[in-house]
């Protein structure tokens, strides 16, 4: 079988809201395995935020101040090969050096996927699976920007300080946005080019029609006689 690997990127401090709403009301990810290099990380590696069953009611200060939190930089985290900086164990590698192989590699992950989208241009994400994968969907997307972050009042210096706690996601978002662009802009170009050849083709195709003799057009739309027709069916 031949996979393709897609994603959807969202802006970073959004979507960090977003699931600090989700945490605040209960949810968990205690299922998750964290899987790297056939094993998972200990929990020295990787300590928990919160005691207890989960982490409901937490406030936006607490979850951005517990630094073992995996919303940080998820984006990035998710995407890179996590086996090249020693999976969850943090002193493999100094951390300057780790962020840096990490954002490179979930850049290099992004560009070699066949597609990805980008939450915040709903319409151009589907022009662009459309023509990416020669489908049609029953109806537009929508873009809502009336989310559960969007509802979330934060003043600048708690967006800063998110900021800084997504600093690579940030990075690639960025990187990811020029990317989207370039290859909603080759689509684009791509589309006009066959569209102008078809109009082309079927202005020549019309052109030639005009100029063919009246009695060779009225020859092209005659039926077989019955003599005609008889003498085939005689044959068979």
């Amino acid at each position: 079988r031949k996979f393709y690997y897609i994603t959807l990127l969202r802006d970073p401090v959004s979507r960090y809201l977003s699931e600090w709403r989700h945490v605040q009301r209960g949810a968990t990810w205690k299922t998750s395995l964290h899987m790297c290099d056939g094993r998972t990380p200990t929990p020295e590696e990787l300590p928990s935020c919160y005691e207890g069953t989960d982490w409901s009611g937490c406030t936006l200060q607490e979850f951005m101040d517990c630094p073992y939190n995996l919303a940080n930089n998820r984006q990035v985290r998710m995407l890179a090969d996590l086996s090249l900086v020693g999976c969850y164990n943090m002193s493999f590698i100094p951390e300057n050096k780790r962020a840096q192989i990490l954002l490179e590699s979930a850049k290099k992950n992004l560009k070699d996927m066949a597609f990805f989208g980008l939450t915040e241009f709903q319409r151009k994400t589907q022009y662009l699976f459309e023509r990416t994968f020669n489908l049609k969907f029953i109806r537009p997307f929508m873009q809502y920007n009336s989310t559960r972050a969007g509802g979330v009042e934060v003043d600048n210096d708690t967006i800063r300080r998110i900021e800084e706690l997504n600093d690579l996601d940030m990075q690639l978002y960025d990187y990811a946005k020029d990317l989207f662009q370039q290859r909603y802009q080759y689509k684009r170009q791509l589309e006009r080019m066959e569209q102008r050849i078809k109009n082309r083709e079927e202005r020549l195709l019309h052109r030639s029609n005009e100029a063919l003799p009246k009695e060779e057009t009225e020859e092209q739309g005659r039926l077989p006689t019955e003599d005609y027709m008889s003498h085939i069916i005689e044959k068979w």
